[in-house]
């Protein structure tokens, strides 16, 4: 069978850690390739990201995140827990964890993502917001499941 792309919207808040937990054990399997997308508001240090504002970063792959210099040039957040958890389902899963950053509009750029990278299928978190907390403000999750070009798994946070 061929590899499949998976898509896993990271956020590093704590349904972002549920559902990345949820889709080691639940979807991905050997020889897959799992893609972190990290989506950054812009504004902070846009200069240094204006080479990739529109397409997002290259493909980084886990073994280079490690790296703190890498980490720091992509203004990635210092979570021990993640990066545990993602060595350790690489290993068992035998897996590829490549990471791939947006600048802008989450909404936006993880949907373009599923295009740009052929992603097979994407999994996302939800905070909990209620109705109407998602009319005001809107919702990231909603508007990918209106608009992704393939199958999206929201993960509860609750």
């Amino acid at each position: 069978m061929a590899e499949r792309r998976i898509g896993v919207a990271m956020d590093f808040s704590a349904s972002s850690k549920k559902e990345l937990r949820w889709a080691a054990d639940n979807l991905v399997r050997k020889g897959d390739t799992m893609v972190l997308l990290h989506v950054r508001h812009h504004g902070r240090d846009e200069a240094k990201n204006v080479l990739w504002s529109r397409t997002g970063s290259p493909l980084i792959p886990l073994e280079e995140l490690m790296e703190p210099p890498v980490r720091q040039r992509y203004d990635m957040p210092e979570d021990a827990e993640v990066f545990d958890m993602l060595n350790a389902v690489a290993k068992q899963k035998e897996l590829c964890i490549v990471v791939k950053m947006y600048w802008g509009d989450p909404r936006e750029k993880v949907c373009d993502a599923v295009g740009e990278l052929n992603l097979e299928s994407l999994v996302m978190g939800s905070r909990g917001l209620g109705q109407i907390s998602r009319i005001l403000l809107g919702s990231v999750t909603n508007y990918v499941l209106s608009n992704a070009s393939c199958p999206v798994t929201v993960v509860k946070s609750k």
